[in-house]
């Protein structure tokens, strides 16, 4: 087995979205230009804050935060959170935001015209349990223009932000619905060069986790290390 430096398997080659992808624009201001810098943590780096549901209580279910219906299609997301192994990881929290079914976020620096639901803020999270598993209901999101380049437009997608024992382990990446015919056409999801590493940003349809009368259901993994990896924002 081969691994890298730190025991682990090192990721393939193609399978990381690049620091620098002239095709998204606003990479060319936000990648480092020079060799980063190690800098020693220290305890309460390595172990804090505690990032447990007693601290920071679930918010499972993005569709109804106001007691009312959020306007759209509701779905379900299911997955599990692993290793390189397969092993799953237990009492992870799992951030998510997204726009809303028009396409808009509910952020004052969204200025896109497309109308803000007061029933759907966007935002939420949820923990995975001893075997690995999360699952939330949202709203199906819209795509929206995003100006990166003529007539540009994201496609339909989830933000997720996982987090390990502290801020100083957190990994984002976003999640892309199967057939979107934005998909070829987007800089962001194309980052990745690998086209199966891109596939793993893809959710299933998953007729198991659907909810009779009430929502579709999909399923997205998370591999957080080695051949298999899911493509990672700010690895």
């Amino acid at each position: 087995m081969t691994v890298d430096g730190t025991g682990f398997r090192p990721l393939q080659p193609g399978t990381q979205p690049a620091n620098d992808t002239p095709a998204y624009g606003s990479t060319r201001l936000r990648h480092p230009t020079r060799k980063p810098v190690r800098i020693p943590h220290s305890v309460t780096e390595a172990t804090g804050p505690v990032l447990s549901p007693a601290h920071f209580p679930p918010m499972p279910d993005l569709s109804t935060v106001t007691g009312a219906p959020a306007m759209g299609e509701r779905i379900i997301i299911r997955g599990r959170v692993m290793d390189e192994d397969g092993r799953p990881i237990p009492n992870t929290i799992v951030e998510i935001w997204q726009a809303n079914a028009a396409g808009r976020y509910d952020h004052p620096g969204d200025t896109h015209d497309a109308p803000l639901d007061p029933h759907f803020h966007g935002e939420g999270r949820v923990f995975t349990d001893a075997d690995g598993w999360y699952q939330f209901a949202t709203i199906k999101p819209g795509a929206y223009p995003w100006g990166n380049h003529d007539n540009a437009w994201r496609p339909n997608h989830i933000h997720y932000s996982l987090f390990g024992t502290g801020f100083g382990q957190r990994l984002i990446t976003q999640m892309y619905f199967p057939g979107d015919p934005l998909l070829p056409l987007d800089p962001i999801f194309l980052a990745t060069p690998d086209a199966a590493a891109r596939d793993r940003l893809i959710a299933r349809f998953d007729l198991a986790t659907t909810r009779p009368g009430w929502a579709l259901g999909y399923r997205f993994d998370f591999v957080l290390r080695g051949r298999n990896a899911t493509p990672m924002e700010n690895r």
